[in-house]
């Protein structure tokens, strides 16, 4: 798929200097389809235009901006540090439902405008809250699930681009993106214990990420941790130094844009079904219905042909050409 023409998209830009990895020497010309802003192509956006949406638009909480097949989709909440309130989970919900029904749309990096990625809960929201009866409660409740649910559960990729506080809901979003990218001095909290509150819609998502026993003691004891005991222990998948953060989220977008849209996708329903599950005859069927499925999609086949022919397959965006834009 080729890359959207945009302004964005026929920017052209240097591959990162800070990636240095075999991986990063083969995404590099993909890489540079992405526009960069200041030093990267996901440094905190321009309020942009969001995509189609029919509940809320122009975002006030969110900023959603496309560049290329990359959708940045930042928590504009810089002043209480992306804190959470109703109309960011409804904005949130609303934009990434509308990007994953966007077929120019490849990979969704979720991030945080100024300092924080995300402190969880608004105090001015939680304040409403404590005044609310049990069904004004199970109401927001429920939407906060229905996000976090709405981005565990994406078509699409996403990348969580995470710097400085992650507390509370903002641990369940990174818990919930498919891949989570840290600077090395970013601190988490599973924080709602010591408010005598629980971590309850993100514990599915946490547990998953990090397992059971760790999961207890940050919830029981409400510490905060380290990016290090993050990725220790599976909550993110990197972490780098500020500087190089944007660099290595590039890399990796460089990275799924060689991958099959379709294929990908396949592969959040592949494990999905086969996490957790016994690898038995049942198991085994469905694994092999599956594959066969997906070789003789158009997709597939035109995988195995570019390959065949050691030529680029056609989803993969064009790198941008050498005549300055239009």
């Amino acid at each position: 798929m080729p890359a959207r023409r945009t302004p964005a998209s026929r920017a052209r830009t240097p591959a990162p200097k800070t990636a240095k990895s075999p991986q990063a020497a083969k995404t590099s010309k993909t890489a540079k389809t992405l526009k960069r802003s200041g030093t990267s192509p996901v440094a905190t956006p321009r309020r942009a235009k969001p995509a189609a949406s029919a509940l809320v638009a122009p975002y006030t909480g969110i900023a959603v901006e496309l560049r290329g097949p990359v959708a940045l989709v930042a928590l504009n909440r810089p002043d209480v540090h992306n804190a959470f309130d109703e109309t960011v989970i409804a904005e949130l919900t609303d934009a990434l439902v509308a990007l994953d029904a966007d077929a120019e749309v490849r990979a969704i990096v979720l991030l945080g405008a100024g300092r924080s990625f995300c402190a969880g809960a608004d105090l001015t929201w939680m304040r409403r809250m404590a005044t609310f009866g049990k069904a004004q409660n199970l109401a927001d409740a429920r939407g906060l699930a229905q996000l976090l649910a709405t981005l565990a559960n994406l078509g699409k990729p996403t990348v969580a681009r995470v710097h400085g506080n992650v507390f509370g809901g903002g641990v369940g979003l990174v818990a919930c993106c498919d891949i989570a990218i840290a600077e090395i001095d970013a601190t988490f909290a599973l924080s709602e214990a010591k408010l005598g509150l629980i971590p309850a819609t993100i514990a599915p998502y946490v547990v998953e990420a990090i397992g059971a026993r760790h999961a207890r003691r940050f919830m029981l004891t409400a510490e905060r941790f380290t990016a290090a005991d993050a990725y220790r222990m599976g909550l993110v998948h990197d972490i780098v130094p500020l500087p190089e953060l944007d660099a290595r989220v590039n890399e990796v977008l460089g990275a799924l844009m060689l991958a099959g849209p379709v294929a990908q996708r396949e592969v959040k329903t592949l494990v999905a079904s086969v996490a957790h599950r016994p690898p038995d005859a049942r198991m085994a069927e469905a694994t092999a219905r599956h594959i066969a499925a997906v070789r003789a999609s158009p997709e597939g086949r035109e995988g195995v042909a570019a390959f065949l022919a050691k030529r680029a397959a056609a989803w993969v965006p064009a790198p941008p050409s050498d005549e300055p834009a239009a």
